[in-house]
């Protein structure tokens, strides 16, 4: 008997001669596809759409920009439709919940279920972070059919309980394994609690990872399996092409390439916030518009760059992964990996946004000599070698230094353990004077130190002043408590009044001494004292 968690393999169904009339769509959901200019069904679409129609839970698997979103987004606005309304007039209970991993893709989905439900009575909302949660909840109770959600804003309205999710029908996990990557396990098992254990359940996702397949089975009930392309394997349409330059001439090279080809329309990704933000304010000195789209930025911000950068104002947009997926625009022609990326998968995440619905695109990678392990692993994963290429005037130089680029990012001065202070050369402590004659160390006479004596330290430090502690307050980190202090200070003048003494007798034995001192060397200050008496 099989498995109700198991997913069963359906075999591929092929394009030719199909419409979205014959997978069983209304005349209202295939009007709105065809203003979109759309006539073909994309495979993914083309096997999603009957089996997400019958009521089945599906585990839906596509590289991105195949068409995942239509996918569950058509047959899903067709069910609600055909079960009609649930609840009383006035307060609309809400229907399907679809769970995104950011915002961008919010919007995104958002806009998707706008378009392809135009003309149905659908009401939709959008829920996610960096934006008001007041609007958002007297939209809610005004009354929708669909919400389209980040889990942790979600969370928010449910504990503020100005959302109910106890009539939810179907549950889409849209990007599932990127919501796995940006830890939203947790999250998504809690909104899992709150719906109602009788529905159906669609997940979507660019790959099936071990995680993926234990969270389904969890959650989906005897779900079909529809999988239409290898494992992390890169669009086809995508030029690939890998340029090696030295890290510090990679902006200029980027610069050189962007205007030698009159490129209009450059997505670029950068590993980190700070350097976005710094190459996009170094393109826009050379002459090039750009500007960056990361987690920093306020929602407005990123929607108001990534609609300049759609409606063609902008010709570049810098990014981080956090638009590596869920970024919809329409024949994006390049790519440009500024930084590769730490993990392989985002490689085939971030060209994903080219080369989209059937068009062609390029991408391009950067890489300097500290990124050929990153670039073996990305053609590792894709079974592949990318055409590695030089450009006139930018060759990489031979056994050049490959430090990182600085950074401006703020960065804490790192203290040594045990409250040491790194040791200033020919200055004392912070408002003293040098001492001019210092006490000699103590030694024994081959200039061996003493047994007693604490090592001297090699690597260019020295023990901080203990700090006198306030009556009956605790020690603090890197500092001993009064008493003990005490006694280390009391052993060490201890220590330099002896080796003063011995110094002294070591001057005293080196001169030539009178005949009369000899007794005095011979029986000490007691011998002395002995004839004085007598």
């Amino acid at each position: 008997m099989e498995s109700k968690t198991s997913p069963r393999p359906i075999p591929r169904r092929s394009t030719i001669d199909t419409s979205f009339t014959t997978l069983g769509l209304t005349d209202a959901l295939v009007r709105a596809v065809a203003e979109q200019g759309y006539t073909i069904p994309t495979p993914i679409q083309a096997q999603a759409i009957p089996f997400v129609l019958a009521g089945r839970d599906l585990m839906g698997a596509a590289q991105t920009g195949t068409g995942k979103t239509a996918g569950f987004t058509l047959p899903m606005l067709q069910r609600l439709a055909e079960q009609g309304a649930q609840g009383a007039t006035g307060k609309q209970p809400i229907r399907a919940l679809v769970l995104v991993p950011t915002r961008e893709l919010a919007a995104q989905v958002h806009e998707s279920v706008r378009n392809y439900g135009r003309h149905m009575k659908m009401r939709l909302a959008m829920i996610f972070g960096g934006v008001g949660f007041t609007p958002q909840a007297n939209e809610i109770r005004r009354g929708v059919d669909i919400v389209v959600a980040t889990p942790g804003r979600l969370l928010d309205h449910v504990q503020q309980r100005t959302i109910d999710l106890r009539s939810i029908e179907i549950l889409v996990l849209d990007e599932a394994d990127r919501m796995l990557d940006m830890g939203f396990i947790h999250d998504i098992r809690r909104i899992i609690a709150l719906l109602p254990p009788v529905r159906q359940n669609l997940m979507f996702s660019a790959t099936f990872s071990d995680d993926i397949r234990k969270l389904s089975g969890s959650i989906l009930r005897d779900p079909a399996l529809v999988e239409v392309a290898r494992r992390n394997v890169p669009i086809e349409l995508v030029a690939q092409s890998v340029y090696l330059v030295d890290r510090d001439r990679k902006r200029e090279l980027l610069t050189h390439l962007i205007k030698e080809g009159s490129w209009q329309q450059v997505l670029v990704f950068c590993k980190t916030k700070h350097g976005a933000n710094r190459l996009a304010q170094q393109l826009e000195k050379e002459g090039v518009q750009a500007d960056a789209i990361h987690g920093n930025k306020s929602q407005p911000a990123r929607t108001k760059a990534l609609k300049r950068f759609k409606d063609n104002e902008l010709q570049v947009l810098v990014a981080t992964d956090i638009a590596a997926r869920g970024l919809d625009i329409e024949a994006l022609p390049h790519v440009v990996n500024f930084d590769l990326p730490n993990v392989s998968e985002d490689y085939v995440h971030r060209i994903g946004r080219t080369g989209r619905a059937g068009s062609t695109g390029e991408a391009i990678s950067l890489v300097s000599q500290d990124d050929r392990p990153l670039l073996s692993a990305i053609e590792r994963l894709i079974s592949r070698k990318i055409d590695q290429k030089s450009m006139p005037g930018f060759e990489p130089t031979r056994g050049a230094s490959s430090a990182p680029e600085a950074d401006d990012r703020p960065r804490r001065q790192q203290q040594p353990r045990g409250g040491q202070q790194p040791r200033r050369e020919s200055q004392g402590r912070r408002g003293e004077q040098p001492r001019r004659n210092p006490a000699p160390r103590p030694s024994t006479r081959d200039g061996a130190r003493r047994p007693d004596q604490q090592p001297r330290r090699t690597d260019g430090q020295r023990p901080a002043r203990p700090q006198a502690a306030r009556p009956g307050a605790r020690p603090q980190h890197g500092q001993r408590a009064v008493l003990a202090t005490d006694r280390l200070e009391e052993e060490r003048h201890a220590q330099l009044r002896e080796g003063q003494r011995m110094a002294r007798a070591e001057r005293s034995e080196a001169a030539p001494a009178p005949q009369a001192a000899a007794p005095v060397k011979s029986g000490g200050i007691f011998g002395f004292l002995k004839r004085k008496v007598a």
